[in-house]
């Protein structure tokens, strides 16, 4: 039950105070203003407040059910608040969200520490984290209480006073940073705005890139000319086709230089500032490393476990990478030209060679990948699996035109959650794909809290002339995302802070990475990949040639992700304060490492999200971790059948129900019957036999 101090007439008058009057009390959108966060967001710390002086002051003797379950019921309209605060200010912000955001964050970040430090609750914690052994918890309450009390010591429970004064200076200071450097990111990713006059100049352009960018022109007022922006699809199909080599460059540098241009967006003060706090931070608490403060909290435990794996690949995905970088430079002089492989030529002419060695362009490919049709596809796929249904419902409220609400249900039609998509670029939302929650699954007081999950994307825009047609890589992405909403959705936990996707950060992208492997299953391309225009099922010698070209390329894919990798690590495993530009400890990582100049990083310092403005430091190596789960689990499914539906259920009742309510190598192995071996890994990305 949501609580608040307002009187009945301002609650009206604020609707995120009120119930939610609306379908399956998803938030009421159409109601919500921005001048109704600041309010809501001070009413619900208060809330939250006296509900954490409740417990933390109660007379009674401490006990699992009125300190540690309490407090984890506590906050629930502050946490309403924030996710759709935040939500928005992530898909749909514009000047006067981002203003409240700065305003908010430090708030925010001073109230979660007013909790972490507060002595009485934390004596309260304690005491109940000591007689964990006579308690008679199960499972999921034995993990609640050990996660609660790690929470609170890695919050600074433990510090003397003095320390605890700094320890709250440096949150303050690094969720206004981080807040900063992901609205730089956004500001430059809509600022840069190539336009085009002369037709010649967008010569080997396919003729949906140029419907696009003709339509993105004449909403400027430009009409009769072609904008490209650094958006992924407007950017990444440029980089691809251009015949124009000088534009090509152009693209690319102003693609890798976001952050980095010397303006009022610039992030290398930024990323200096965030990366010497969070080894203060770490010190403070007893760390010698943001890393070793991170990973304990991981599947990987250590830096030297997360190097391993790196270590383990790496070599195997540079040698790759170099024969691909001279294969494509054979290409290049064989068609006599006098110039060397660069970094904005690659994905030109690596488009070229693989129409060369397998007769497949990914123009040919999106005229299969009608959006409306993979996403039917996947619902195809979510009914096979787990007899899952989605239903659209066009009477929830959603927060731009763009989004769809869907009810999602059992397969006897009983109620599961909501499911919101957002698929297309806009000026108001940052780059990228996610999942996201308004509300996680939950049970309390014998009811069940079912969730409402978001996926947003930034998938090509359908045109005048033609619909949403995505490249292989968009369709990846959409399968990725779906995932991870699956875990969110088909959560059944009682806790909330163990619910859904509130597990380790290199265990929360199994759920996501194994929804990939289906993609390109002939099996499963019969379900979706449709020809837009016929309805034509993609031709068998498609298939084969996209299962030929699957290993094409993968030295760069391989080198350019876990060089981003390396230098999360490098920047979170410093024990002495940064002291040079994030530019020149990025080309210092980059020789140790070797990786070769005609590849970039894939995400260079300056709009590193993942780990500057989001969840992801010391974390991005998890995408790979979980690679490894994920490539052995499907191993199962080949065995067994990609469809088979006892598989899927043991994969949902084992991993996507479970949240963190278990270990997570455990509920692994209750699944698969074993750890996890790498070879499936090296082998889908053609690195070994």
């Amino acid at each position: 039950m949501i609580t608040a101090c307002k009187t009945k007439k301002e609650e009206v008058l604020n609707p995120l105070l009120a119930e939610f009057d609306t379908p399956f009390q998803v938030p009421p959108f159409d109601k919500i203003k921005n001048e109704h966060f600041m309010p809501a967001f001070e009413e619900a710390m208060k809330a939250h407040t006296l509900e954490i002086e409740k417990i933390a002051n109660n007379e009674d003797a401490p006990t699992f059910a009125n300190t540690i379950e309490a407090l984890d019921y506590s906050g629930s309209l502050l946490m309403r608040v924030s996710s759709i605060f935040f939500n928005l200010n992530e898909a749909n912000t514009n000047d006067s969200i981002q203003a409240i955001a700065q305003e908010v964050s430090p708030k925010l970040s001073e109230h979660s520490d007013n909790i972490t430090l507060n002595k009485p609750l934390f004596e309260r914690i304690k005491a109940v984290y000591n007689q964990k052994s006579e308690l008679n918890l199960n499972t999921e309450q034995s993990i609640l209480l050990e996660e609660t009390y790690k929470r609170f010591v890695r919050g600074g429970a433990n510090l003397d006073a003095q320390k605890q004064i700094r320890f709250r200076e440096i949150n303050t200071e690094l969720s206004t940073l981080s807040l900063q450097f992901g609205e730089n990111v956004l500001a430059e990713n809509n600022s840069f705005k190539m336009f085009i006059e002369n037709e010649s100049d967008l010569a080997g352009l396919p003729q949906g890139v140029k419907d696009a960018a003709s339509e993105a022109a004449k909403a400027e007022g430009k009409e009769g000319q072609w904008l490209f922006t650094l958006h992924n699809p407007s950017v990444m199909p440029f980089l691809q086709y251009s015949e124009n080599r000088e534009l090509r460059q152009k693209m690319l540098l102003a693609f890798t230089n976001k952050g980095n241009n010397g303006n009022e967006f610039d992030n290398k003060e930024i990323i200096k500032k965030i990366v010497n706090l969070r080894i203060e931070r770490a010190n403070l608490l007893g760390y010698a490393t943001h890393a070793d403060f991170i990973l304990e909290e991981n599947m990987a435990k250590n830096s030297e476990a997360v190097y391993n794996l790196l270590n383990q690949i790496w070599p195997s995905g540079l040698n790759v990478a170099k024969k691909e970088a001279a294969d494509l430079q054979a290409l290049i002089n064989k068609e006599n030209q006098r110039f060397k492989l660069e970094a904005w030529d690659w994905s030109y002419y690596t488009e070229k060679l693989r129409k060369e060695k397998y007769d497949i362009d990914e123009e040919q490919l999106r005229a299969y990948f009608e959006l409306e049709s993979v996403k039917q596809g996947i619902f195809t796929l979510c009914e096979k699996l787990y007899g899952i249904k989605f239903k659209l419902n066009s009477e929830i409220p959603v927060y731009h035109p763009d989004v769809l609400a869907y009810e999602v249900l059992e397969a006897d039609d009983s109620f599961i959650g909501i499911l919101y998509m957002d698929f297309h670029p806009r000026e108001s939302k940052r780059g990228g794909a996610w999942m996201t929650s308004y509300r996680d699954q939950s049970i309390r007081d014998g009811q069940f809290i079912h969730p409402v999950i978001s996926i947003v994307c930034n998938f090509t825009s359908p045109t005048a002339n033609q619909p949403s047609l995505l490249t292989l890589d968009e369709v990846e992405t959409f399968f990725h995302e779906f995932g991870h909403a699956l875990h969110g959705l088909l959560s059944k936990c009682t806790y909330i802070s163990l619910s859904g996707t509130s597990v380790s950060r290199d265990f929360v992208e199994l759920p996501s990475q194994i929804m990939e492997n289906w993609v390109i299953q002939p099996e499963m391309l019969k379900l979706y990949a449709k020809h837009y225009q016929t309805g034509e099922l993609i031709p068998e010698e498609l298939v084969e040639k996209i299962k030929a070209a699957a290993y094409f390329n993968q030295g760069f894919a391989t080198t350019e992700f876990l060089a981003s990798a390396y230098l999360d690590m490098a920047y979170h495993t410093l024990t002495e304060p940064l002291d040079t530009s994030a530019v020149d400890f990025e080309n210092k990582i980059r020789n140790e490492i070797g990786l070769i100049p005609e590849i970039p990083f894939r995400h260079r310092s300056t709009y590193f999200q993942h780990i500057f403005s989001g969840g992801y430091s010391s974390g991005y190596y998890s995408y790979t971790w979980s690679e490894v789960l994920d490539a052995d689990a499907f191993e199962l499914f080949k065995e067994k059948g990609i469809f088979d539906r006892a598989t899927a259920e043991s994969f949902r009742k084992n991993i996507l129900e479970k949240g963190k309510t278990d270990n997570e190598m455990e509920l692994y192995k209750r699944f698969r019957g074993s750890e996890p071996s790498i070879e499936p890994l090296l082998r889908n990305r053609g690195l070994i036999n």
